[in-house]
């Protein structure tokens, strides 16, 4: 039995309902956690046709308490609902038909599998992004290949990730302190540093949008998010380099791709001051042990 867990936040309501009906058909229910949204998320769903008569449900929180609070809201809605899987969705993200089902006979075909992610296309991106995992001192890159419909992967992305029940109560549930980025990769690395690996199954595919509008640069499109998100997204990162458990390898090769970051959104993307003193600032508290909201 698996239950969806989608988080929302201001949501585009047309946007909400693609992905209820896509989600439908492929789950035994839909819980919706709004994060304190101005919207009547609770009144939409009451108005869909594919809600009527089902176990779909909205949680609202009441306030933005974070990614991470609202994840672990619906995981608790869930059990008690008896899940065996959850499936956690971003709002924007749209699954495939039969997506679930591929990712659930991946992770039965796989008794070490911790989670298990689709592949995600950006219509804003020229190809699916690769499965990304650290090996030695180097980031290596895994797209999907005819002949090799399963990868290993360090961690997924949060939105279109099927967590086994039985996973969570052995790995714990959603860090809430972090408050949002780098949730699903401290949860993927803790998970592995429990002996479980997380995979990315080629033939299950999603539509998700990652960041705001990319830049081009450099022939490239780049994800860029607000000066706030890459506050966060710089002192979780460093928050996460003090975990003992985490290897030492993998704080060097992200720790310097972190490098990167600070200084492209620095010297590149506008407002480039406000974007350098807030990770600045963000730096500053992950050092400290600083965590929650700003």
């Amino acid at each position: 039995m698996v239950v969806a867990i989608v988080v929302t936040y201001e949501p585009d309501l047309e946007a909400l309902r693609r992905q209820f009906e896509a989600l439908v058909p492929q789950v035994a229910a839909v819980a919706i956690v709004d994060n304190g949204s101005r919207e009547d998320v609770a009144g939409w769903l009451a108005q869909q046709p594919s809600a009527v008569g089902a176990r779909h449900a909205v949680l609202p929180l009441g306030a933005n308490r974070g990614i991470a609070a609202a994840q672990n809201a619906g995981i608790a809605w869930a059990r008690t609902h008896g899940a065996s899987h959850v499936l956690l969705m971003d709002q924007d993200s749209v699954p495939a038909p039969g997506m679930v089902a591929v990712l659930l006979a991946t992770a039965a075909s796989r008794p070490d599998a911790a989670a298990v992610g689709p592949r995600y296309l950006d219509s804003r991106q020229d190809n699916p992004p690769p499965f990304i995992r650290v090996e030695g001192l180097r980031l290596h890159r895994h797209a999907c290949v005819p002949g090799r419909p399963v990868v290993p992967v360090d961690y997924l992305i949060a939105s279109g990730c099927l967590i086994p029940m039985a996973v969570l109560d052995a790995a714990g549930t959603m860090r809430e302190d972090l408050f949002i980025d780098y949730v699903d990769i401290e949860w993927g690395l803790r998970a592995k540093a429990a002996g479980l690996q997380s995979y990315g199954a080629c033939e299950a595919a999603m539509a998700h949008t990652l960041g705001e509008a990319p830049l081009r640069f450099a022939g490239r499109a780049i994800p860029v998010h607000s000066p706030l998100r890459h506050y966060y997204h710089v002192r979780n990162a460093v928050l996460i380099y003090r975990e003992p458990w985490v290897p030492l390898n993998w704080k060097l090769v992200d720790g310097w791709r972190l490098l990167l970051k600070f200084g492209f959104y620095s010297l590149i993307t506008p407002p480039r001051r406000q974007h350098f003193s807030i990770m600045l600032r963000g730096l500053w508290h992950g050092l400290r042990g600083r965590a929650g909201t700003l």
